[in-house]
């Protein structure tokens, strides 16, 4: 299929494209509103609710602004390449985690490390993180984005397997 003709369907087929779509086909995360598309032989993951959709959207832009530096990035409004994107999206949405710290309950945080070991989902719902945290520090712009960014810095990316 045509790059470009597999853009345009995929407007046509998701006007609501999740602003973390690259982290929840990762499975870094995942959310309670995503709903996921299957275009050609291709995934996708559309949202649910646009207010929540343009709440998520608010936080990637503020998380991409705060890891310019991070990573090395001389322009914000550039599209990223794979790798950084994937950083930023996987690595933002666990530092958030991180900074809600206590106030993730204890059963939460053993329950989240326990899917982490079974392979599942670090962030069990973006939503919900994105609103507590929300909530939390008065409005996603108090969050503390600079210990948020050194998690985008120290994500890694899983390397690919060679098929032999």
């Amino acid at each position: 299929m045509d790059e470009s003709a597999f853009r345009r369907a995929r407007g046509m087929v998701n006007p609501q494209p999740c602003a973390f779509e690259k982290a929840i086909l990762a499975r870094c995360g995942a959310c309670s509103l995503a709903e996921r598309q299957h275009i050609a032989d291709r995934e996708a993951v559309a949202c649910a609710s646009a207010p929540a959709r343009e709440q998520c959207a608010a936080l990637r832009v503020l998380l991409r602004q705060s890891s310019v530096f991070a990573l090395k990035l001389t322009q914000v409004d550039t599209p990223l390449p794979h790798a950084k994107e994937m950083k930023l999206q996987c690595g933002g949405l666990r530092g958030v985690q991180q900074a809600l710290g206590p106030a993730v309950a204890v059963n939460d945080r053993d329950k989240a490390l326990a899917s982490a070991a079974q392979g599942l989902p670090l962030v069990a719902d973006v939503h919900c993180l994105v609103q507590t945290c929300a909530e939390k520090f008065g409005g996603l712009a108090n969050l503390p984005y600079s210990a948020i960014v050194q998690s985008v810095v120290a994500y890694q990316i899983r390397r690919r397997q060679r098929v032999q």
